[in-house]
């Protein structure tokens, strides 16, 4: 009896210590899942990201200007559609308000469409593919999407909407675990070929280039505190318009439950030319199952 006591003992104990490894070595989605994580098949990953950007100040006058503000509100879904987990298929929408004339920056959120002030809208869709294309590389990802306006004018009564043009984005991602688990970095780089008649839009025959740098910190599995760095560069190819700015920032994530969590980010543009010099205050939604 007190073999098989003991022996029973052993395997309770080995299981326990599996058990309690398999659940340290499972990660939660704000972990493994970064952009650069490709979905396996059958799985589904809705995010839902909201932009407001407001300013007083750009590098058109010097000075305090009326406020101009544009809140921009987009869905992403995706779904792994390969056996290997190698190739997702998505769809991304664009929704927009934007108000300006000194109105009070919450007043995006009142989709009145006055006159001279105000305008808002679905503006965009995009079929989109995220795949990996080094084999041993597997937290190196590339999401290409191609955007159709939904605009009929850029402008209107003064007030601006969205770009009137095609855009053909392609998005690189990398991230990097430290051995201790606690810190990660991500990079991503993202180019757009904006393209259409010259007259709609001063965006269209430019490329724009942006990189970025993102370092998060997990205090817990559940929850990180990241610092962001952005350059932003149109280069003119045909339109008579460059642009570039930089924005730093910082925000933090939080897994509200198995398959949600939550984000936030502040973003302050510090430097730029032809542009707005603002802030941009940010929360988005993400489900992963």
């Amino acid at each position: 009896m007190k073999k098989i006591s003991l022996s029973i003992l052993v395997m309770m104990v080995t299981c326990l210590g599996f058990s309690q490894e398999d659940e340290e070595s499972q990660k939660s989605v704000i972990q493994e899942y970064t952009p650069s994580k490709l979905l396996d098949k059958g799985q589904w990953d809705i995010k839902w990201f909201n932009n407001l950007y407001t300013q007083t100040e750009s590098t058109f006058s010097d000075g305090k200007e009326p406020r101009q503000t544009f809140f921009t509100s987009t869905v992403d879904v995706f779904t792994g559609v390969s056996e290997n987990s190698k190739f997702n298929v998505g769809l991304l929408l664009e929704f927009r308000s934007n108000v300006i004339a000194d109105r009070d920056a919450l007043d995006v959120f009142s989709f009145d469409g006055e006159t001279g002030t105000a305008r808002s809208g679905f503006t965009s869709f995009a079929p989109a593919v995220k795949f990996n294309p080094f084999k041993n590389v597997s937290n190196f990802t590339i999401q290409s999407a191609f955007h159709i306006p939904l605009v009929d004018n850029e402008s209107e009564d003064g007030v601006f909407l969205d770009q009137k043009g095609f855009i053909f984005q392609n998005r690189f991602f990398y991230d990097y675990t430290f051995p201790s688990g606690d810190w990660q970095i991500f990079t991503e780089l993202n180019t757009e070929y904006n393209f259409g008649k010259k007259e709609d839009s001063f965006a269209n025959n430019s490329l724009n280039l942006t990189p970025g740098v993102f370092l998060s910190y997990f205090p817990s599995d559940k929850f990180t505190v990241l610092a962001l760095a952005q350059h932003s560069q149109r280069i003119d190819t045909g339109n008579d318009f460059e642009q570039d700015f930089t924005a730093l920032g910082g925000g933090f994530k939080y897994q509200l439950t198995k398959e949600l969590n939550i984000e936030t980010l502040y973003t302050n543009f510090v430097r730029g030319n032809n542009t707005g010099l603002g802030q941009t205050f940010n929360v988005g939604l993400r489900a992963l199952f």
